[in-house]
């Protein structure tokens, strides 16, 4: 599990735009805090923070600890809207976390054992289908990233989602299928020679027909 980075918060006493627009004005963000069989709790928050956070990657499937004067609310970003033309934040929605309940979360992929690979080693190229893969996870120990190992693997080769190691209690919310998280594709100077004997093929054929 990551570490869990702290946003020092202040109670919005007031909703609306009116309030919002206020806030944005002075540098914060407005945001709300949701879930956990708790009312919505209103506050802003540093745009300058948020946006330091939003820049270091992955800022959706990080989970935060609020503080709003000494109480601490641990929380999962749920909804970011940005302004349409600058990119920064305008309002975020954060999802409290409990003890004992789950949440659905986009987890990153990390291709690990590429040394150990045949088919990369012999030119090939890893193709990413899938850069996160939501997973069913426990809400206090969110994972930071999934690994998915290549070794042993050739051209041609697939990575399904059963071939990841999963942190324990963690399940993909895709369980209808065993689905593609990556694969090997040729390299081009391989598909470009297998082109060339295959055409060579068919002239031979249609030349032993005449």
């Amino acid at each position: 599990m990551a570490d869990v980075t702290t946003i020092v918060a202040v109670k919005r006493d007031r909703a609306g735009k009116g309030s919002a627009r206020a806030a944005r004005r002075e540098g914060l963000v407005p945001a709300v805090i949701y879930g956990g069989k708790k009312k919505p709790e209103m506050i802003t928050v540093e745009r300058r923070e948020l946006v330091r956070l939003m820049n270091r990657g992955g800022f959706m499937s990080h989970q935060y600890e609020i503080d709003v004067d000494g109480k601490k609310t641990r929380v999962l970003p749920r909804d970011l809207q940005v302004h349409p033309v600058t990119d920064t934040p305008i309002h975020v929605d954060f999802l409290r976390l409990t003890k004992g309940g789950t949440v659905a979360v986009e987890v990153p992929v990390h291709v690990v054992d590429q040394d150990d690979c045949p088919g990369l080693t012999r030119g090939g190229v890893l193709n990413m289908v899938r850069d996160t893969v939501e997973l069913e996870v426990p809400s206090m120990n969110i994972p930071e990233m999934i690994e998915v190992s290549v070794k042993g693997m050739d051209v041609n080769d697939q990575i399904r989602i059963s071939q990841a190691k999963l942190p324990e209690g963690c399940a993909p919310t895709i369980t209808d299928r065993d689905f593609v998280v990556a694969t090997i594709s040729a390299p081009s100077a391989m598909k470009s020679a297998e082109g060339e004997e295959a055409e060579g093929e068919e002239a031979e054929d249609e030349g032993g027909e005449e």
